[in-house]
């Protein structure tokens, strides 16, 4: 029996300007207005300082929380409601009186190779330059290609394939998801294994977060939103949050977290590198998709039992400043 939710006259909701972030609250949006056609929904179109920070790495700028922190403030002030995110984007600690209320159903979470004279990475040439974002893609991509130069990526998607047409790379690696979901399945050559490169955790997926215990016209939110939540897809994502959030998961750790479920058992394989990927510990477990955490913690142990803390002080070490 599905429960009575009161719905508000309207709702705001707070998205980055870029196409996939549009594209992403606009489903949203529709999604939310084919649940309740008498409630008024827009979007609030911002700018985030991770989208105006465009000549370094998120590693050196303050990572995930670059995309996030407008949203949040757009809501702590009433000015939205809720916010959409990629998952992959959102820190793994919210800062107080936030939460995800919803985790919809994953698109492709695996990397995609994208080049307009190469098919494949097997096929670049000892020199050519490959474009990545990622350090965890750095890490893995200079583990198995030493022979390819990695140089930093940074931009929307469009402004990322338009360097890559230009010719500043020879290919570039994106997610697949947001190739996906702007209709640009084509510019994939190739899509990259989970076994050769582990995604990112949350990679695929979108969240959706409000300000905690919020009412809008009396209405809560957190029931509004819950017929968007897909269960799989939440239970995957919290074990692969919680191995990067016991490692301190940021732009600046290359870790890689990527779990599957089948009915009520969940499947989690995890990854922790140095950024030049001579140095790597790997895990994988099989559990309960019900206790998601728990399977978490244990890939975590398992991670820690082959040196994963010394990588990540060695990568601390290299990261300090000299003086």
């Amino acid at each position: 029996m599905t429960q009575q939710v009161q719905v508000p006259s309207q709702l705001i909701i707070a998205s980055r300007e870029s196409r996939l972030a549009m594209w992403q609250a606009e489903h949203v949006r529709d999604r939310l207005a084919a649940l309740y056609p008498d409630c008024q929904i827009s979007i609030l179109g911002m700018t985030t300082r991770g989208d105006q920070i465009l000549d370094r790495t998120l590693s050196k700028v303050g990572g995930k929380g670059l995309f996030v922190k407008e949203l949040e403030v757009a809501m702590a002030e009433g000015r939205a409601d809720l916010a959409v995110h990629s998952l992959k984007d959102v820190p793994m600690d919210l800062p107080e009186g936030f939460e995800l209320a919803a985790v919809l159903e994953r698109e492709d979470p695996r990397d995609a190779f994208v080049s307009n004279d190469y098919a494949s990475l097997d096929a670049l040439p000892a020199g050519a330059v490959v474009g990545t974002s990622s350090l965890r893609r750095q890490a893995l991509i200079a583990a198995r290609y030493p022979h390819l130069v990695i140089q930093p990526l940074r931009g929307n998607l469009d402004t990322r394939l338009g360097k890559l047409d230009r010719g500043d790379y020879a290919a570039i690696i994106l997610a697949a998801a947001g190739l996906k979901r702007l209709g640009l399945p084509q510019r994939i050559r190739s899509v990259l294994a989970p076994e050769l490169s582990l995604p990112a955790a949350g990679q695929g997926a979108m969240a959706i977060e409000i300000a905690s215990g919020e009412r809008l016209d009396g209405a809560d939110l957190r029931a509004l939103l819950a017929p968007l939540n897909h269960l799989d897809t939440a239970r995957a994502v919290m074990a692969e949050r919680k191995v990067s959030k016991i490692f301190g998961g940021s732009c600046q750790i290359p870790l890689a977290a990527h779990a599957t479920v089948e009915g009520d058992t969940m499947h989690l394989r995890a990854m922790v590198a140095t950024p030049d990927g001579k140095r790597s510990a790997h895990a994988e477990l099989t559990g309960a998709a019900g206790q998601p955490e728990l399977l978490g913690e244990r890939v975590s142990e398992l991670l820690g039992q082959q040196d994963a803390h010394a990588i990540l002080e060695a990568i601390r070490q290299d990261a300090s400043p000299d003086a």
